[in-house]
């Protein structure tokens, strides 16, 4: 059973705290393996790529056949339905939509002394793109990471995602022919990271890694990180839904299960004001489990890490929410908007009964990738400005340099940074002459 708790209870603090630092990722360490899959390709490069895959894909490849040739895309693309290719577009124009409003200003002005101040927003040359292969396969994927990279300007998109045993997922392959991406390798895990992020001879390196993967690709961003940079370190999804009782049990029920059958270590929570809703609403999960094909991993996860919490009003139900700063939150109550501005900490709000979570997985325009395990609390989804890096500019006039050169000379005799100091002195005694 899931674990149900009230504010009401004299050791809530003590079982939601418990709640909270419970690990639901697999304590496996993998970091050694992952290191010497690294080193391995930074050595030998294509051959060490081949051999990894031969051996966790079972796929034989050669450095030619790594990459999809157009004509092997444009043949998986062809298997698509319409109806498939149809809401791929729609999905695809609604998250460019939304993305390009983030695109940020450049910005200069002239100070009080005279500087000339301000910055300037440049994208990453390159970007490689994990996608997950296998059972989680998922073409919202491409789209979420590729559309934000492309409307940044990033000039090279690489996707890496594996085909274990050869099967391919031709919805991958079409997402990445609608978002514009054209160089596709069929590889995956750490060394997929490895060789994006030092190259090999038939992968180039790239300056960012995004998208999501398993223990083994998280522990190699991490490795990476530095050479490279990386969107995040992705732990098992979450989901928590503040409810009234004025909502329909099945269907927050089927929210909970949503986030339940990614993984048996993603976890749901319900919180809600009244406690005769929250059982229903278990009582409605445990109805569903019987029909979901994807039972057995929803309810290990739902039986495992999955909790109901009654609280004394929605007030004290945000506030829990921000302890927990989920990465989905859901907000089924008469005025979500009202209750959204009490909320800190969460990686995407869903604001209304009608706005399931899973509209924000496929189609409703912002990213999917967002920041799970906490995380939310100092971090934010996948956006442009992932792929894009600011600059500042400063340009000193003669006047503005006397204005603020003395101070700037003074600093750095303080830190006995000797010729710091003098290369602004000595602009200062030729204005001076």
């Amino acid at each position: 059973m899931p674990v149900f708790l009230s504010t009401a209870d004299p050791d809530f603090e003590a079982r939601f705290v418990g709640l909270l630092g419970a690990k639901r990722e697999e304590s496996v360490d993998v970091d050694a393996a992952v290191a010497a899959i690294i080193a391995d390709v930074r050595q030998r490069g294509d051959a060490a790529v081949l051999e990894l895959t031969a051996r966790f894909d079972r796929l034989q490849l050669t450095p030619e056949t790594m990459r999809f040739s157009a004509a092997e895309m444009a043949a998986e693309c062809a298997k698509v339905s319409a109806e498939d290719r149809a809401a791929l577009g729609l999905a695809a124009a609604r998250i460019r939509d939304y993305h390009s409003r983030q695109i940020p200003e450049d910005a200069m002005w002239e100070d009080s002394t005279g500087a000339r101040l301000g910055w300037r927003w440049t994208p990453v040359s390159a970007a490689g793109l994990y996608v997950p292969g296998g059972l989680a396969s998922y073409p919202s994927s491409v789209l979420m990471n590729a559309i934000p990279a492309q409307v940044a300007g990033v000039g090279r998109l690489a996707i890496c995602c594996p085909t274990p045993d050869g099967v391919v997922n031709p919805l991958v392959l079409l997402a990445a022919e609608i978002a514009g991406v054209t160089e596709v390798y069929r590889i995956g895990g750490a060394q997929a990271i490895a060789a994006l992020a030092y190259g090999t001879a038939t992968i180039a390196s790239v300056d960012k890694i995004t998208g999501p993967g398993n223990a083994y690709v998280a522990a190699a961003k991490r490795r990476v990180f530095g050479r490279v940079g990386i969107d995040m370190i992705a732990g098992p999804s979450e989901i928590l839904v503040i409810a009234d009782r004025d909502n329909d049990p099945d269907w927050i029920a089927l929210d909970l299960l949503s986030q339940a059958e990614h993984d048996e270590s993603a976890q749901s929570i319900l919180v809600t004001d009244d406690a005769g809703f929250g059982q229903a609403v278990a009582q409605a999960v445990e109805m569903r489990l019987k029909t979901l094909e994807r039972r057995a991993i929803a309810g290990a996860s739902w039986q495992a890490n999955g909790a109901v919490i009654v609280t004394r009003d929605l007030a004290e139900a945000a506030a829990l929410s921000n302890r927990v700063a989920p990465e989905h939150l859901e907000l089924c109550v008469a005025d979500p908007e009202a209750l959204s501005q009490k909320i800190t900490h969460a990686g995407a709000i869903f604001l209304g009964q009608y706005t399931p979570e899973a509209i924000g997985d496929y189609i409703g325009g912002p990213n999917h990738v967002l920041p799970t395990a906490r995380s939310a609390r100092f971090s934010s989804g996948l956006s442009v400005l992932d792929f894009m890096k600011r600059t500042t500019l400063a340009q000193m006039t003669p006047a503005a340099l006397r204005a603020i050169g003395p101070a700037a000379a003074r600093l750095a005799r303080s830190e006995n940074l000797q010729a710091h100091g003098l290369s602004v002195q000595a602009r200062l005694d030729r204005l001076n002459d």
